[in-house]
């Protein structure tokens, strides 16, 4: 070492030890550990105030501070408790009566009789209802009767026992098959490769595809932090696939025409992204999402993109068919990577049917759980579930094949009629108007004159059963073909609800609108998230 250079460094060496030396050996120690120990608190402040904003940061930490105050928390756990109660309140006296308990001696065939009885009380539901039972016509009769009579020929069945059960082995893989085709399989584009599997529902298929996306980028490009960044529309089945598979989840405002807005999405991709998510369409308002702008975001970043079919796998394709104007939205899109498509809705398919689909078996095998250590054996399960009601998948076959893409192009041509004349009707309404401009056959509507969940109560007590949404406040009907025949009731059933808000404004009594509009209002949505825990952990 060059003498200049030891002779400065001793220099620094002794002017350091001159200068610490006037302080306590136990502050030297200290001051690092304390200084650690701040930034730790700074960049954990800092994660939060990025993760969550400014606004919604302040509130945090005031509602933790004002809880801190003597009877304040008791006051608000108060409050909470008397809205819980107030949405319990139809069925805690109900609930009182059911059995905890088996009976003494069995009921044997009789216990078809007390179901009927039991069968009896539920609401009347035909028409009634958004969304619920696509199926249309009587349930004892028609494709109720054939999808009913399918799932009990095999309800004993389960495809876990492949070499047992070979004949639902094979159902799902045609019902698997024959989705993937509706939706681009056989196109060039596609790669063809499209594989998948039936689930129990829309949220174990994209349970399925969130968890395969996180363990393919991790595999293929070492991430160890994932995040994904789903559009504000995007159904809260993310929600619970980032709670259940730690990913980090950024929800996105949606741009003026309620689709998910690309340049937003963009801006927060980052190193750790493995997932983004677009719709066709939305569950709020049917609106398709624009696919093939997500699908060049997402190859041009490598990371993978799944698209939400639930609602429309079984009415797009043939929508598109038909010659509506119908967008890109399926494998033929480069850049998507996989697809839910729901059988049980508008596939007319029992309940508890679904299918999650791939590009690539690179892709799929991320989905598998094999177990090679257990002393049960060797196990390799493709679902959520193990055991799977071989019924359903058969039921969810039966209805494929007994409709065939006739019967489907039919049922589209009814319903997106419907549908068309529903928004015309909302549109003749002056105190309403349709929310965007719905691509299928969701139709959420709003209001800048009434209150619109005061409206959703008049229309409740007529016996209708609507979702009530937020951002913005409004209401939806998922038109099935239930609604074809009674749809002009529901425009004049609307029309007079929209009249007698009008001239009474305020709440009914017994209606919920107060609930829905304050919880649309309180800035605090921890407070509104609790409120839905504390309800659901009393009704079931």
């Amino acid at each position: 070492m060059d003498s200049s250079v030891k002779s400065f460094l001793l220099d620094v060496r002794a002017s350091a030890n001159s200068f610490l030396s006037e302080y306590e050996p136990l502050v030297l120690v200290s001051a690092p550990l304390i200084a650690l120990f701040v930034a730790s608190m700074l960049h954990s402040a800092l994660q939060v105030l990025h993760e969550n904003g400014l606004k919604a940061t302040l509130l945090g930490f005031f509602m933790s501070f004002v809880k801190l105050v003597p009877g304040v928390k008791s006051y608000i756990d108060a409050e909470k408790q008397k809205v819980v109660d107030k949405l319990q309140s139809g069925g805690k006296s109900v609930r009182e009566s059911w059995r905890t308990e088996l009976p003494s001696t069995g009921l044997g065939v009789g216990v078809i009789e007390q179901m009927k009885d039991e069968k009896r009380k539920d609401v009347a539901w035909q028409g009634k209802c958004s969304g619920a039972v696509y199926i249309g016509g009587n349930e004892c009769e028609g494709h109720f009767s054939l999808i009913n009579e399918a799932c009990s020929m095999f309800a004993h069945t389960n495809p876990l026992h492949m070499d047992v059960f070979q004949s639902v082995v094979r159902f799902e893989a045609e019902v698997v098959a024959m989705t993937a085709a509706m939706l681009g399989s056989k196109m060039k584009s596609s790669g063809g490769q499209i594989c998948g599997n039936m689930t129990s529902g829309g949220t174990e298929s994209i349970l399925l595809a969130v968890k395969s996306s996180r363990d393919y980028m991790k595999t293929t490009k070492g991430i160890k932090k994932p995040e994904m960044i789903i559009p504000e529309s995007a159904h809260s089945a993310y929600d619970k696939a980032a709670q259940y598979y730690n990913i980090k989840l950024w929800r996105v405002p949606v741009n003026k025409e309620f689709q998910a807005d690309v340049k937003a999405i963009r801006r927060y991709i980052n190193r750790n992204t493995v997932l983004i998510v677009g719709s066709a369409p939305g569950f709020p308002h049917g609106i398709i999402d624009p696919i093939e702008e997500l699908g060049q975001l997402a190859s041009s970043f490598d990371i993978c993109l799944h698209v939400d079919l639930c609602l429309g796998g079984f009415v797009l394709p043939f929508a598109n068919k038909l010659g509506y104007p119908i967008p890109p939205f399926d494998f033929s899109v480069k850049g998507v990577t996989s697809i839910s498509a729901d059988v049980h809705k508008y596939g007319l398919a029992p309940k508890g049917t679904s299918v999650v689909l791939y590009r690539n078996h690179d892709l799929r095998k991320h989905q598998f759980v094999a177990v090679t250590e257990w002393s049960g054996g060797l196990y390799v399960s493709p679902t959520i579930a193990g055991s799977r009601p071989g019924g359903l998948i058969a039921g969810a076959w039966a209805s494929m094949m007994s409709l065939g893409e006739e019967g489907y192009l039919e049922n589209t041509k009814k319903i997106m009629e419907v549908s068309k004349r529903l928004q015309k009707g909302i549109e003749e309404i002056p105190e309403l108007f349709v929310i965007g401009r719905p691509d299928m056959t969701v139709v959420a509507l709003g209001s800048n004159v009434v209150d619109i969940f005061e409206v959703n109560d008049i229309m409740s007590s007529k016996g209708w059963h609507l979702n009530a949404l937020q951002r913005p406040n409004s209401i939806h009907i998922c038109l099935t073909l239930q609604h074809v025949p009674i749809i002009d009731d529901f425009l004049r059933d609307l029309t007079e609800s929209v009249k007698t808000v009008k001239e009474n404004p305020g709440p009914i009594s017994g209606g919920l609108a107060p609930i829905y509009g304050a919880a649309g209002r309180m800035p605090d949505r921890g407070t509104v998230q609790e409120l839905l825990v504390n309800y659901m952990d009393g009704t079931c």
